[in-house]
């Protein structure tokens, strides 16, 4: 299992970079950016690039819907080959609240989308010329075809490797279907490992089934929030603010997918109290409502015997690469969990 950090988008970025050359020096295989309404990751990820040299670099993830399927590709190229062919791409749709109320973008087809980004991504790096005919994207513009305007064209740079691994965030049957059937990597979030068979399971092997073999094993990267010690009960707490605006806040009634992983994980009546306290603005309550069941089961919070517990139940599960966010205000302490962890892998 490969251990890697998430950093947060929230702030304090470059302070964050001078910690992880720090964990790049203990050990850490991963360390993956996310963008929702933030600073973008890509800005971020560059800067990455120049200050570490063994990590892979990863997006946690783009939404496919802000950026044109050959900018996504020509971006991965480019963050690949500034760093040494230590990038990967993680994609995801994100949802309808940042799409639609962030971007302005109509949030529509995710599934077609998706299938369509990745095929025009990989031929893009395969430097083939894009003459493209899918149901969302057409390249060259079907108007333009048989002008000047309309010849396909090719990237001008020769990327680092023609097959940068594609990682997508998927929830749904569906999405998680196609994932296992396209994609080099899968992103739940708030992963449960005893219930992800219950949830995911079947979607999984259908997606097996039709998947090339040429991809190799699918690879699992599943995030924890990460606290080890005797006296780490409170870390709890620390937790429960992003489940609830997760759970709460992102997006509205009905069109909220991690409210709907909530409920299929058992925990509907808890997902409607939170849904219901956010989005009147009772946010503490919302933070308050989470059970700490919940963050246990999708976490690393307490004394080393539990840890090495729960890090059996994630390999069990089929997690191949783990990306933890210690909790902790404190840079030596996050060494140290981040230290405690890799000695605490199974096998």
């Amino acid at each position: 299992m490969r251990i890697g950090v998430q950093l947060g988008y929230s702030g304090g970025f470059k302070e964050a970079v001078g910690h992880l050359v720090e964990l790049e020096r203990v050990g850490i295989d991963v360390v993956a950016v996310a963008e929702a309404y933030s600073f973008d990751a890509i800005s971020q990820l560059g800067y990455l690039a120049a200050k570490t040299s063994r990590v892979e670099l990863l997006t946690g993830v783009l939404p496919i819907y802000t950026r044109t399927p050959a900018l996504l590709a020509m971006t991965a190229a480019g963050l690949d080959y500034v760093s040494d062919g230590r990038f990967a791409l993680g994609i995801g749709t994100s949802g309808p609240q940042v799409i639609e109320g962030f971007h302005g973008v109509p949030f529509d087809a995710p599934l077609g989308r998706t299938r369509e980004v990745v095929e025009i991504c990989r031929s893009v790096w395969r430097r083939e010329r894009l003459d493209y005919d899918g149901k969302h994207y057409q390249l060259p513009l079907p108007a333009d075809r048989g002008t000047g305007l309309g010849k396909p064209l090719k990237l001008i740079n020769h990327p680092v490797r023609t097959r940068i691994p594609i990682s997508i965030a998927a929830l749904g049957p569906k999405n998680v279907e196609l994932t296992a059937e396209i994609a080099d990597g899968w992103q739940p979030v708030f992963f449960y490992p005893e219930r992800a068979a219950d949830v995911w399971g079947e979607a999984l092997e259908a997606g097996a089934a039709k998947r090339d073999p040429a991809l190799g094993p699918l690879d699992v990267i599943v995030g924890a929030s990460l606290a080890i010690g005797d006296d780490v009960e409170d870390r709890l707490q620390w937790a429960k603010p992003q489940l609830a605006l997760y759970i709460g806040g992102m997006g509205a009634k009905g069109r909220n997918f991690y409210h709907n992983l909530a409920t299929r994980y058992g925990f509907g009546e808890v997902a409607d109290r939170i849904q219901e306290l956010y989005l009147a603005g009772r946010k503490a309550e919302a933070i308050a409502a989470v059970p700490d069941d919940l963050v246990r089961h999708t976490s690393l919070i307490g004394p080393r015997g539990l840890i090495a517990e729960r890090l059996a139940a994630y390999a069990e599960a089929g997690v191949t690469t783990l990306l933890v966010g210690p909790l902790t205000a404190d840079p030596g302490e996050s060494l140290r969990y981040v230290e405690e962890l890799r000695a605490l892998l199974p096998g």
